[in-house]
């Protein structure tokens, strides 16, 4: 590795701490995210294997909602074994080019769960809202071309971060204090002007989750409103049921999405907390999603016992 002016010149490898500030208890954090990545991965697989397999599933809700379980085992494998191999065995040295990889890949995985999130939001809508459409509406293609639409974003738009800090060649430090290679933590090292690294961050956040998360609340807010003008308080209240596991998850990913994002460039948290809160923004939904959809969805929660009892549960 070449050094000049106390700079780092093109460096081969980077080194990442963990959790500054909890080093001494890393062996222990581990574990808990470790239970954390077992319970998504349990749950995401069980939903991409039922959900192919129960005719009654093969509807745009659930199609989208197998999508969501793919990209959540993908986050985590993106995240959780580099993680783990920090926290338990102190392998703390990366490639450079491997961190730029799985920079990438969370950020891109992050951006399309985003999208997919858009998209059930848009089947509740027309599904509540326009009913009789709705098969018309959300046909197999029409799927499909959703599907490949915040993909493509994704990769396009992510796909700019690595570009860019692959533009950079002097850095003030190869340690980056985080337990992954997060965006501005790994741009934060550079010893040159950042200004167009941190605006197209800015520019790619507020693209995929500003977008999102705006056309997600404008979908609910015309499904709130179409629900109260229901003339039956049964009809109000199925409608609404329909809605609670989205509108749990959809919190429960853009709450802790914005907090991590702006926490990082504008908040003033100890550097353990904040780290903290992002690794767990990452691991937390991947492991809640397939519990709420599943504690929701009767098909689905009926398939699971039915794997786990062998016995043939009714739906009734």
């Amino acid at each position: 590795m070449r050094i000049y002016n106390n700079s780092f010149v093109d460096p081969p490898t980077v080194t990442l701490v963990g959790i500054p500030g909890l080093e001494h208890l890393h062996f222990w954090i581990g574990f808990p995210f470790c239970l954390l990545c077992l319970v998504a991965l349990l749950g995401n697989v069980l939903l991409l294997i039922i959900i192919p397999t129960e005719r009654s599933l093969h509807q745009p809700m659930y199609i989208f909602l197998a999508v969501l379980a793919a990209t959540d085992l993908g986050l985590c494998a993106a995240i959780a074994p580099k993680m783990l191999a920090i926290f338990w065995f102190h392998a703390c040295t990366m490639a450079f080019d491997a961190c730029l990889t799985q920079l990438f890949f969370i950020h891109a995985l992050q951006g399309m769960e985003s999208g997919i999130l858009l998209a059930m939001a848009f089947d509740r809508y027309v599904a509540i809202c326009d009913p009789l459409r709705h098969s018309a509406i959300l046909t197999p293609t029409i799927l499909s071309r959703m599907i490949l639409v915040v993909s493509v974003r994704a990769v396009v738009l992510v796909g700019l971060l690595p570009l860019l800090i692959r533009r950079l060649h002097f850095f003030h430090t190869t340690v980056i204090a985080h337990s992954y290679c997060e965006h501005m933590a790994v741009v934060k090292l550079a010893a040159e002007n950042i200004q167009v690294n941190k605006s197209v961050g800015l520019f790619v956040a507020f693209t995929i989750l500003g977008f999102d998360m705006i056309f997600v609340l404008v979908s609910y807010t015309l499904i709130i409103w179409t629900v109260f003008h229901l003339p039956q308080k049964k009809a109000r209240l199925k409608a609404l049921n329909t809605c609670t596991a989205h509108i749990f998850v959809f919190l429960e990913f853009y709450v802790l999405a914005f907090f991590s994002f702006l926490s990082h460039r504008f908040g003033h948290l100890t550097p353990y907390t904040h780290i903290l809160l992002s690794t767990i923004y990452l691991l937390v939904p991947p492991a809640l999603n397939p519990i709420v959809y599943g504690v929701k969805t009767k098909e689905i929660r009926v398939k699971v016992l039915r794997i786990f009892t062998k016995k043939d549960i009714s739906l009734q």
